[in-house]
């Protein structure tokens, strides 16, 4: 790391500052030293988080939809085109209530497409009355509504904890050889070039310490996709933008060395939501619904809790060591090989 970038990360985490504590001796053995409060409460008590995703768009058209079955079948894209907090099946506001479930002090609800987002707000309120729920609008590649929802954060709590970069786009449902130029470019502007504006305004604020937060500390989290990972999971655009998120993780995870902030990118495999309802639909509607998902271990799709379980976990002082990483929520699919369905694995 150059000199410049040791000097923006000045401060440093609690367990830099002052160590892990001796935590005692049992019969003249030494206790379980923890860094983590107890799991059995609320897992990010009094937290501030903040939720992104776009909107929820269908997949609509034959050649799209046939498309999206065939890597459904084999090997599929978790996320609808524009996902996110405001999608009622998406993996964002699935999340948004596993935070508020355990304990937010505030949970921020963000998206492009505001449709839903009122919906959610009273819905969690209802649910979790103790949580301060904010519905904001905004463009995940528009770097001035970013930084005005984290500086909301700071404004309000003077702290910022947790914060689930889940925009983007699907891509185009193309061969690499008819996605134009512009088209990919678009894919990665708003699926990587998005997450680096996140993490611009974020990581600062997440360094930003108070009465109730006197250390630095924070987790970031980015959706990626087993696309990333492994080919024939999505288009040439969007597996690109979704590796690339993964190595941005990777990156950044060095480049905030000593802040205590955390970063890590989830990578989901076939979750029924908004994009993938279509594809759902019509399997059922054919009794074929078993095919779905046939290539991974479990033979089946995935809920978005499942992935939000995930996220909550990565938020929370559980994870306090794992940094850097690309956690798989595939059902096994990224495990092994491409096989024949019923014969020797």
């Amino acid at each position: 790391m150059s000199g410049a970038a040791k000097q923006r990360l000045q401060a440093l985490s609690q367990q830099l500052v002052e160590g892990i504590p001796d935590a005692g001796t049992f019969e003249g053995i030494p206790k379980i030293r923890q860094v983590a409060q107890d799991s059995v409460g609320p897992r990010v008590k009094d937290k501030v988080v903040i939720v992104t995703g776009e909107s929820s768009i269908p997949l609509t058209g034959h050649r799209t939809t046939r498309l999206f079955m065939h890597q459904a079948v084999s090997c599929t894209n978790e996320r609808n085109p524009k996902s996110g907090a405001n999608s009622p099946a998406g993996i964002g506001r699935a999340s948004a209530h596993q935070f508020a479930h355990n304990g937010a002090k505030a949970v921020y609800l963000c998206d492009y497409d505001p449709t839903h987002l009122a919906t959610h707000k009273r819905e969690i309120e209802s649910l979790y009355p103790g949580v301060d729920v904010h519905a904001r609008q905004f463009d995940a590649a528009d770097e001035v509504a970013v930084k005005s929802v984290v500086d909301d954060a700071i404004q309000r709590y003077g702290r910022l904890d947790i914060f689930f970069a889940n925009a983007g786009i699907v891509g185009q449902p193309k061969v690499f050889t008819d996605i134009s130029g512009e088209d990919f470019m678009k894919t990665l502007k708003t699926n990587t070039l998005g997450l680096v504006r996140f993490l611009l305004r974020s990581t600062d604020k997440g360094g930003h310490t108070s009465a109730s937060k006197p250390y630095p500390s924070g987790s970031i989290i980015c959706t990626a996709s087993v696309a990333g990972l492994r080919s024939n999971a999505g288009s040439t655009d969007y597996s690109a933008s979704k590796a690339a998120v993964v190595s941005i993780a990777q990156t950044c995870a060095y480049q905030l060395a000593g802040t205590g902030i955390r970063i890590n990118a989830i990578c989901p495999g076939l979750i029924e939501t908004g994009m993938t309802q279509a594809v759902f639909d019509a399997a059922r509607a054919r009794g074929t619904q078993r095919k779905i998902g046939q290539l991974n271990p479990l033979q089946r799709g995935a809920v978005a809790d499942e992935v939000a379980r995930a996220a909550l976990f990565l938020g929370s002082d559980e994870s306090s060591y794992v940094n850097g990483q690309a956690w798989a929520v595939c059902g096994g699919l990224s495990a092994g090989h491409p096989f024949v369905p019923g014969k020797l694995a």
